[in-house]
């Protein structure tokens, strides 16, 4: 027998060592190696990207949650609170995004032994999907099978439009008894429900507000322990306290954003069911009188589950407006439409009269000190007659403006070089063609009367107008004969509408209001239609256009921006005094008429002539004024569309407009009256008899204050209530009966 070769047995077993030992490097060095790299990439999230995944973090365990705060106060020029807020009890839900609608009857059950809550706003939708809830196994067997096979069959449906079309076969099987069945107390616990499930995950929605009681209050404060998602907390109710319609109104909760701007304000970090401002003031400076939400971070874990809550922003309330309008003198105003709208009422021809205008500016701010607008109606409940406000009826709807667009129509001429100042023409019965109408001036039906311009203000003369408007044309007039002005071949029609544009007319304002209209332009590019046109009888124009057109004038060819915001004030801190000044809002030029300032106060002269000439259109009613004032008058032959008939009447629409005092302007007023009484050709000058009283208010309001709103800006202003006046209202509320 041989013996083993002991030599050989020591190297392999050398070898074996060797190449474990080996193995074992390859392996220690392997882990070294992911070590490294693990610790290389922990040290790059953390240094590198640690912020970044911070972010993330947060942005999934903590969750911002919104509550609301007071929205920001408007007063009128001097302090008075014309909407204000007013705190009330308020119960709300806040659902996670983990909740179920389980979990949500529950709380719903326990409000509803806690609080009492109207069941009126149960819909029939309501009631069938709580049905299925409480019936879930019975009610799916009203779709049988095979119909539920059919629709799963449907390839072009997707999962959630299958289980769509099943649930309403289910709810249209339903019958009257079962969805009879609820009791009051379940129908309670249904109207809590049904507000709970219609917020938003990390929304607070409002159960009920309002008509919380303090007993109801303190209830549930008592039992937030047990009410997961519940708490309670102060809402805030918007209270008008005057009826001027531009101030705008809000939606409530249950309106939310309306839908045509969801995506605006949700970009602007809004919740669905936010108020906002929906017309009007409100709607206009939204975004400065919402104010900046107090911000609660709800913190989770990795579930959904709500572990802790802190408050990251207290909130801000919306800051507050200080409007150009002077209550008082818009109270004035406002009785002095009204008496003349009731009074104009019971003349003969006044049928189609129902609304009246006046807008009253400082023609070198833009401040719109008034804006009255009043329209006649019949409540069709009781039959009675009512006066509306219509205030935003003096930028959204345009008349014809009559003989007040001739200072512009001259002013036009100047500029373009077809006639001189002090130039004098023949007002003479107009014809044009054999066949033509025959249009004059209505103090001259057939003479052949020498008169200068500024006599053809004064005396508001038509055909001279009517000849500025050939020379503008390059048409040669002859009586009787046929003249053509075609658009293709002159351009009166864009002169003259390009003109009255400077200033405001046929153009929007630009005030701050949202709606405005810029008006209609007539299409027709007839002789006839070019001599309406200079007289205002055929393009139609807004009250407030006037107002801005007139204030051009007054201020010596600037055209400003009106506006009827003219402050931005932090909010009060005591309710005593307004908060600091955010921002004042001034003077915007929007631009400047082509006149030179000599042709703009030779027109004024003219129109002083109006309210002081021996042959002034309005010197019955203005002569007698004071102080120097300046003015036109108008009255428009206007047609009455009624939508309902279909039916067109002939009308006259009464205007005026001027400023005063004449050397340095504080007021620039306009005034119209669209459909005043006209009966077998007559007509009385109701736009200049209202205007008078107008002037005569103001100013009358001024003297007894004994302070200008100019003064009054400069100071910190008390905050005062509302101006009330008692007398006018009562006796608005006997005519209207």
């Amino acid at each position: 027998m041989r013996k083993p070769n002991k030599k050989r047995s020591a190297s392999v077993k050398a070898k074996l060592r060797a190449n474990v030992a080996f193995r074992m490097n390859i392996l220690f060095f392997s882990i070294f190696l992911l070590f490294t790299i693990l610790i290389l990439r922990l040290g790059y999230l953390q240094i590198v990207e640690g912020e970044e995944y911070k972010r993330a973090l947060e942005r999934t365990e903590e969750v911002p949650v919104n509550s609301s705060v007071p929205r920001g106060r408007i007063y009128d020029s001097v302090g008075r609170i014309l909407v204000d807020n007013e705190p009330k009890n308020a119960i709300t839900y806040t659902k996670m995004q983990t909740t179920k609608s389980s979990e949500m009857m529950e709380i719903a059950e326990k409000l509803a032994t806690l609080i009492d809550k109207s069941i009126d706003d149960i819909t029939l939708r309501d009631q069938q999907d709580f049905w299925i809830m409480n019936n879930t196994e019975d009610a799916y067997k009203k779709v049988s099978k095979k119909e539920q096979d059919a629709i799963n069959k449907n390839v072009d449906l997707t999962t959630s439009q299958k289980q769509q079309q099943i649930d309403k076969l289910v709810r249209d099987r339903i019958t009257p008894e079962e969805l009879n069945s609820f009791s009051d107390e379940e129908l309670e616990v249904l109207a809590i429900f049904r507000e709970m499930s219609s917020g938003y995950a990390l929304s607070p929605q409002i159960i009920k507000s309002d008509t919380v009681s303090p007993e109801e209050f303190a209830r549930v404060s008592e039992r937030l322990g047990d009410l997961k998602g519940v708490n309670t907390t102060t809402d805030w109710v918007r209270v008008p306290k005057s009826n001027l319609a531009i101030l705008g109104r809000t939606t409530s909760p249950k309106e939310g954003i309306p839908r045509s701007s969801i995506d605006y304000f949700i970009a602007r970090d809004y919740t669905r069911n936010d108020r906002v401002g929906k017309s009007y003031i409100e709607e206009q400076y939204e975004e400065i009188l919402q104010g900046q939400k107090s911000v609660v971070k709800n913190i989770t874990d990795g579930k959904g589950s709500v572990t802790s809550t802190e408050t990251v922003f207290k909130g801000e309330p919306g800051k507050d407006l200080v409007l150009t309008i002077d209550s008082e003198i818009q109270a004035k105003i406002e009785d002095l439409v009204e008496t003349k709208l009731i009074e104009m009422k019971q003349k003969q021809g006044s049928n189609l009269l129902d609304r009246a205008f006046v807008v009253m500016m400082d023609p070198y701010s833009g401040e719109v000190l008034s804006m009255v607008g009043k329209q006649l109606s019949t409540n069709k409940e009781t039959g009675k007659q009512e006066i509306l406000d219509y205030a935003y009826g003096t930028f959204t709807s345009a008349y014809e403006i009559g003989s007040t667009i001739k200072p512009a129509t001259l002013l036009t001429g100047y500029e373009q070089g077809v006639i001189d100042m002090g130039e004098t023409l023949i007002d003479e019965p107009i014809k044009i063609g054999a066949q033509g109408k025959i249009k004059s001036s209505i103090f001259n039906r057939s003479s052949r009367i020498a008169m200068s311009d500024l006599q053809a203000i004064e005396q508001s003369s038509n055909v001279y107008m009517f000849k500025v408007g050939f020379r503008l044309a390059n048409a040669v007039y002859q009586y009787e004969q046929s003249m053509r002005v075609n658009y293709n071949d002159f351009a009166a029609f864009s002169i003259l509408r390009n003109s009255y544009a400077q200033f405001g007319l046929g153009v929007r304002t630009g005030i701050d209001l949202p709606g405005e209209v810029s008006g209609v332009t007539g299409t027709g590019r007839l002789p006839g239609n070019l001599m309406d046109l200079t007289i205002g009888q055929y393009d139609t124009y807004t009250p407030l256009q006037m107002a801005q057109y007139v204030s051009t004038i007054a201020n010596g060819g600037n055209r400003v921006k009106p506006h009827v915001v003219k402050e931005i004030r932090e909010p009060s801190l005591d309710g005593v005094t307004m908060g600091p000044l955010v921002t004042e809002i001034g003077p915007t030029v929007l631009n400047r008429i082509q006149n030179t300032q000599t042709q703009i106060e030779h027109i004024k002269k003219g129109m002083a002539r109006v309210y002081f000439g021996d042959n002034g259109s309005a010197r019955s009613y203005f002569g007698d004024l004071p102080f120097q004032a300046a003015g036109k008058t108008g009255t428009a032959q206007a047609i009455h569309y009624n939508t309902e008939t279909r039916k067109i009447t002939a009308a006259i629409n009464s205007t005026h407009i001027g400023f005063a005092p004449f050397d340095n302007p504080e007021i620039a007023y306009a005034v119209m009256i669209p459909y005043a009484p006209y009966f077998n050709g007559v007509y009385e000058s109701t736009g200049t008899i209202l205007a008078r009283e107008v002037v005569d208010a103001y100013f009358e309001i001024k003297q007894k204050n004994g302070e200008t709103n100019e003064e009054a800006s400069k100071t910190i202003q008390t905050i005062k209530p509302v101006f009330v006046k008692e007398e006018i209202e009562e006796e608005t509320e006997e005519t209207i009966e």
